[in-house]
């Protein structure tokens, strides 16, 4: 009999061994599975900064994610834009954002800021709801708060919430503060984006956009092919211009030969002002043996343009009559007039790679070429 206890206590044994061991086996499989679904989300999440545009396509995007991946009902990222609270993204109605976007304001929430710690909140019935809610009842019963800090300084937060109470309770948040950690990932990467757009001008004088569409609006369009031709040229003689006879001069060439260039292209071609008397075309989806020959023709005819200063610009209709009366009186002067010459250099761009390297390098190359040459060069 003892013999047999014996015999029962050791399998007892056994099988509480074997389910400790097949326990922690299972722990570990969840949690390299929640770690390969992490790392799923981050590789969504880094694909979506390179194929998205703009900062709010991207922020967009990847609360998409979130939603999807966590099949969580409603998420909110809610970032300070240095003047006030904006949700950069949410699927919850519009009716809702005013509320949503003064979380910080909550007096439940406040500590959650200050500690940077998340905040859980839920209800125990139907009939009651969230601190925050002010006119809404049924859409939330449950919802994490999340402070969100890049380098030790708060800049907003992100909040999910369920139709269900209690629906949070079993739930591990430290995945949840992964996933925030990847958002926060995401806003660092994108704030010089940001600033970017931001900047992002008209060019006064020939109505063109700045160096800096490219990096932003531009590149959505110059994405949507494999490869581009890129071509930069430089007006050579500008400086000779605004030396020997007028800066007004010089800005006279710059801006007709911005409309000539202008005039002949395709809308489907990007054309800016990059520097000075530097300018980009892109040839979107185009490479350089189709462009050689337009580029040789309209370089022909930037050459061939006589330009002489406008004396008045700038001026009004009653002045301009008060100096046609005077120039009648008085010896007329020699008309000034110059010709532009133009260094144009031209290489391809590969989507994905980094558009702002591609200029660098033709920017030097048509800053360090010899003042008298006048070439097509491809690169």
């Amino acid at each position: 009999m003892i013999i047999i206890i014996g015999i029962l206590v050791t399998i007892v044994i056994t099988l509480l061994i074997y389910n400790i061991v097949i326990h922690k086996k299972i722990q570990q499989f969840n949690n390299l599975n929640r770690q390969a679904n992490n790392l799923r989300v981050l590789q969504d999440f880094l694909s979506t900064i390179g194929e998205c545009s703009s900062v709010n396509e991207k922020i967009t995007k990847i609360n998409d994610i979130l939603i999807e991946k966590y099949e969580i009902k409603y998420s909110t990222i809610v970032v300070f834009d240095g003047t006030e609270y904006q949700i950069k993204a949410s699927n919850v109605d519009k009716k809702h954002w005013d509320t949503l976007k003064k979380l910080q304001d909550v007096p439940i929430f406040k500590d959650s800021v200050a500690t940077a710690t998340p905040k859980y909140v839920t209800v125990n019935n139907e009939v009651e709801r969230l601190p925050y809610q002010e006119m809404e009842f049924g859409r939330a019963k449950s919802a994490i708060f999340f402070p969100i800090y890049i380098e030790n300084v708060y800049i907003g937060y992100w909040i999910i919430e369920s139709g269900v109470p209690h629906d949070f309770d079993n739930i591990d948040t430290t995945i949840f503060e992964v996933v925030k950690d990847n958002i926060v990932s995401v806003l660092r990467t994108v704030v010089h984006q940001k600033t970017l757009e931001a900047i992002v001008r008209r060019d006064l004088f020939t109505g063109l956009y700045s160096e800096e569409y490219l990096y932003t609006e531009g590149k959505k369009v110059i994405d949507q092919y494999t490869t581009s031709a890129v071509c930069m040229f430089r007006i050579t003689n500008i400086e000779e211009i605004n030396e020997k006879y007028s800066r007004k001069l010089g800005n006279q060439v710059i801006i007709q030969v911005s409309q000539l260039v202008e005039n002949s292209l395709s809308k489907d071609y990007l054309f800016i002002r990059y520097m000075g008397p530097k300018f980009v075309i892109v040839f979107s989806g185009v490479d350089i043996e189709s462009v050689t020959g337009f580029i040789t023709d309209v370089k022909s005819e930037l050459e061939k343009m006589l330009i002489s200063e406008n004396p008045y610009e700038d001026v009004e209709e009653i002045e301009i009559e008060q100096i046609d009366r005077k120039k009648k009186k008085q010896k007329p002067k020699e008309k000034i007039q110059v010709s532009p010459k133009l260094n144009f250099v031209v290489t391809t761009y590969y989507k994905g790679t980094g558009i702002e390297e591609v200029l660098k390098k033709l920017e030097q190359y048509v800053d360090n070429a010899d003042k008298s040459e006048n070439d097509i060069t491809c690169m």
